[in-house]
């Protein structure tokens, strides 16, 4: 597989969900072998860019977040990288003048619509593939992940809640872009109405509406257009899978089982996966 970029200068403005300020992204095309740099335009030069590195993740308990040596950060990362991993995408800069992504509708959507629109761009570089050639898992109580040999890309993925409405959902993906983008890529981010007023507090999800995120009351969901799929909740789990797996910047061939997985999880999980295929 050869390395990509994108075809032109992207530009795309959008709330941030945490913090709720208005956030200008642009994309920019990168030259072969430069790997895909984040760049807060808002800081000094020479201590504002952030490579997506594993080494540079922090503080993954709601989202996936990058912090360089100087302090400089980047979160919520996890629905942009999805979509650049099912494109190809290796060699990119992205400029914002704030610490997030915008959340857009809260899908890899926007970020679809964003790269189809505009084009990708093939580079003269292979990029090198992780093969699965042997089982590998991770295991934190109930919460698992689990790598096996597979001829392709496909995600299995469980989800389980004790809650009225949300409970247990089930889902398995090849993972192409015809399929990520019509049965994944759509599926949005979701919290519970009790979660609401703890966030708000500490000063999270200042930015978060039903426009942006689905919301799960004790009989349903609160959003007005209701749910997008029926299972929107394990897809959107598997939508954040693939984009944490994309710190490791390479394509994956393998079967990845998982069950409960989050965040952390998911960085443990590629960290064991860059030890395998050194």
């Amino acid at each position: 597989m050869k390395r990509k970029t994108i075809q032109k200068e992207i530009v795309y403005n959008g709330i941030g969900l945490h913090k709720g300020e208005n956030i200008k992204l642009k994309l920019i095309p990168a030259a072969d072998g430069t790997g895909i740099i984040f760049k807060r335009v808002d800081l000094k030069d020479g201590k504002n860019e952030i490579i997506l590195d594993i080494n540079n993740t922090f503080d993954l308990t709601r989202g996936t977040n990058l912090r360089n040596e100087f302090g400089a950060n980047i979160h919520t990362i996890e629905h942009f990288l999805s979509a650049l991993y099912v494109y190809g995408i290796t060699d990119l800069f992205v400029e914002l003048d704030g610490n997030e992504l915008p959340i857009g509708d809260g899908s890899a959507k926007p970020f679809v619509e964003l790269l189809e629109k505009n084009g990708v761009k093939e580079l003269e570089s292979d990029v090198d593939e992780i093969v699965v050639r042997e089982p590998l898992y991770v295991s934190h109580g109930d919460k698992h992940i689990v790598a096996l040999p597979y001829e392709g890309y496909k995600i299995t993925y469980s989800i389980k809640f004790e809650h009225t409405f949300l409970k247990s959902q089930v889902l398995e993906k090849e993972i192409d872009i015809e399929n990520y983008k019509n049965e994944v890529a759509p599926a949005r981010t979701f919290g519970f109405d009790y979660e609401v007023e703890y966030l708000k507090k500490n000063n999270l999800a200042l930015g978060g509406t039903l426009e942006n995120a689905i919301v799960v009351k004790k009989d349903g969901v609160l959003n007005p257009g209701g749910l997008r799929f029926e299972d929107e909740f394990v897809r959107h789990k598997m939508l954040d899978i693939i984009g944490d797996l994309k710190i490791l910047n390479r394509p994956i061939k393998g079967h990845i089982i998982a069950v409960k997985a989050g965040h952390a999880l998911d960085i443990e999980f590629a960290k064991q996966i860059q030890l395998n295929n050194l």
